[in-house]
């Protein structure tokens, strides 16, 4: 898929790093419980980790005691959604539409009206505080 935000895999992972690379570039995963946003509430925005793009508002945020963050919704067009057969599984993975950076999963068994779950790697987002 092309991706506004178009880079190289060297300068990706020069600019990410290691684990936030194999997270958002590779589609890897963090273990649940470990990362740096899961149990964090405060008013605010999360971004992409990879560019920077604004996905995801604080108020969408809830603890769905998976081990990683959890939204009941995304900013309208910030996020894709892309048909995942990996693992055996068939699920749905969403990425920033902006840089392409893996983020995570959607589900739908959210506890909200919405009734969508965003599972995301802490390692993929940045949070601005308001």
């Amino acid at each position: 898929m092309e991706y506004p935000l178009q880079k190289t895999e060297e300068q990706w992972k020069s600019e990410l790093g290691e684990e936030r690379y194999r997270i958002l570039r590779q589609k890897g995963t963090e273990y649940p419980h470990t990362g740096k946003y899961n149990l964090t509430f405060e008013k605010g925005t999360y971004c992409c980790g990879g560019c920077g793009e604004t996905l995801f508002e604080s108020n969408s945020k809830f603890d769905a005691h998976c081990g990683w963050p959890s939204f009941d919704d995304a900013l309208a067009g910030k996020v894709k959604n892309i048909l995942d057969k990996t693992h055996g599984m068939i699920r749905t993975e969403i990425v920033c539409a902006n840089c392409g950076g893996h983020l995570g999963h959607v589900f739908n068994d959210g506890p909200t009206k919405s009734g969508q779950r965003y599972c995301v790697n802490s390692l993929s987002i940045d949070f601005k505080e308001e």
